[in-house]
């Protein structure tokens, strides 16, 4: 077949989609990238895909959804695939219209979070469900990563048959390696003994970052490595003047990093991960943090609580709050066997459960059978 790929942006389309791009392109399928242009569409180019940059924007602006839809219809009846497969909320919408307009014989869905369930007014979450819900009669295969969303999607009669498929990442990338471990450390002149916490996500509000700088007050045996960026297509306020803050208060205990290539080896050079975000889908960088064997503090909200078992591969605590975060990352800083056992038993639970090849396998056959 031929097949779209369609996600909102060239960072989601590089770190979440190239996999399952590589696996359906092995299957014998024509295989196109569509999303945003950015830097990020280097990569996948470079992987020998064809990738077409489309005006999509992360807002609810009528006129920008409308020169974004437009530009879809226009690709999809140029191109006339087999099968669309779109992915995040907006353009997961647009996407799917557009291809039941254009007349595209199987149109799939997976969804990575339902904006009806994030913070917003009540006029806009009640907009998504509508819109949900619609676009749920017109698409054939319908997938989420979490459990939570396959239950919702079914409990509001939004498909017929959503089924959960996970997240996954390769075990061969995100693993313990000591060597990494020594060279990173020596890289940003951080001591062997030196307990190190490390989050991995954009750098928005909605990530809990400011409960997560305030929380680190409260630790002061630690350091906090940041990697991550604000997007250009992020909106809400930038963080700029709570990092400043944090800077001044902590010090050299607070790096950040920024945008990193080898993520792997900075998680090999922390001692534990967390990300305590407001509201998820299933986050990859747990299941990265998970595989590389760090135990993980997050929040107790769909997405994290179907990943950490709380007390046995991490702590849950809830979102949005600055005490229950300090303390459980407190404990695991102060406690060495305690995180040491947490690590191993989350990595055992990521192989069993997120091994990115059977994950795959499992969505190529669900995308392409029938």
């Amino acid at each position: 077949m031929k097949i779209l790929e369609i996600t909102n942006v060239d960072f989601s389309l590089n770190h979440f989609l190239l996999p399952l791009m590589r696996a359906l392109r092995e299957e014998g399928h024509e295989v196109v990238g569509v999303c945003a242009d950015g830097p990020l569409v280097a990569p996948p180019r470079q992987a020998g895909f064809r990738v077409e940059t489309l005006p999509f924007a992360r807002s609810f602006s009528p006129l920008a959804q409308a020169r974004a839809f437009w530009a879809l219809v226009r690709l999809i009846w140029r191109e006339k695939p087999d099968m669309v497969h779109a992915h995040m909320p907006i353009s997961g919408i647009l996407a799917r219209v557009a291809a039941k307009l254009c007349g595209v014989p199987r149109i799939a869905y997976t969804c990575h979070g339902f904006l009806f369930n994030q913070p917003g007014s009540a006029l806009r979450r009640g907009l998504a469900l509508v819109l949900e819900f619609l676009c749920g009669r017109i698409t054939d295969v319908y997938l989420t990563v979490s459990q939570e969303e396959a239950e919702d999607a079914r409990r509001l009669h939004i498909a017929r048959n959503p089924i959960a498929i996970g997240n996954g990442r390769d075990s061969s990338c995100f693993r313990p390696d000591p060597a990494a471990r020594a060279r990173i450390r020596q890289e940003l002149g951080t001591a062997e003994e030196t307990p190190v916490i490390v989050v991995v996500s954009r750098l928005v509000r909605h990530k809990g970052y400011p409960e997560l700088l305030d929380a680190m007050r409260s630790v002061p045996e630690a350091e906090l490595w940041v990697v991550g960026e604000r997007l250009t297509s992020d909106h809400g306020a930038a963080l700029d003047s709570c990092f400043a803050e944090a800077q001044a208060a902590l010090g050299s205990r607070l790096k950040c990093l920024g945008y990193r290539a080898d993520t792997p080896a900075v998680l090999a050079a922390a001692d534990i991960f967390t990300l305590p975000s407001h509201f998820e889908g299933l986050p990859m960088s747990i299941i990265e943090a998970m595989m590389t064997g760090l135990p993980v503090v997050s929040t107790d909200i769909s997405g994290p609580r179907e990943q950490v078992v709380s007390g046995e591969t991490g702590l849950l605590v809830p979102p949005a709050t600055v005490a229950p975060l300090a303390a459980a990352l407190r404990q695991l800083v102060q406690d060495v066997p305690l995180r040491t056992r947490m690590g191993q038993a989350g990595r055992q639970r990521a192989l069993a459960l997120f091994e990115e090849k059977q994950i795959i396998q499992k969505t190529v056959r669900l995308l392409t059978s029938g």
